[in-house]
């Protein structure tokens, strides 16, 4: 699967992985199954988030009762790892919904693309996503 991701977008979170690299930041995606449309900062909320992440669900209730109204699609999450991998920790795997979401992880100047599904047992397992940067 291939999803379009602005230029603009892509150095956006770069950029606000750099400024906290010894916390994870995060976020949402909005857009449709063919492209990222935008995305936006949220609280990260986990106890320990220079670990892992947790959107604040404030943010993101709001997001998606706006987007039940009419208003962007929610189409995922994003956050970093000040690790410095992209790869879906075996932590994002314990906590993600096999719900079909992207994810966009953010380490330094690099993103990866993932798609959560169903995996064995009822795990959830990460498809690599290709990013086309326009």
């Amino acid at each position: 699967m291939t999803v379009k991701i602005s230029s603009a977008l892509r150095d956006r979170l770069c950029v606000a992985a750099k400024a906290t690299p010894d916390i994870e930041v995060c976020g949402l995606v909005f857009g449709t199954s063919e492209r990222v449309e935008d995305i936006a900062f949220c609280a990260n909320v986990a106890p320990e988030p220079r670990r892992t992440f947790e959107i604040d669900p404030v943010a993101l209730f709001a997001a998606l009762r706006a987007e039940r109204n009419g208003g962007p699609a929610v189409i995922g999450y994003w956050h970093s790892h000040p690790s410095g991998d992209v790869r879906p920790s075996a932590t994002d795997a314990a906590r993600a919904a096999a719900d079909g979401k992207i994810w966009l992880i953010v380490a330094g100047d690099t993103l990866g693309g993932w798609r959560a599904l169903p995996g064995k047992g009822g795990a959830t397992a990460f498809d690599a996503v290709t990013l086309n940067v326009v």
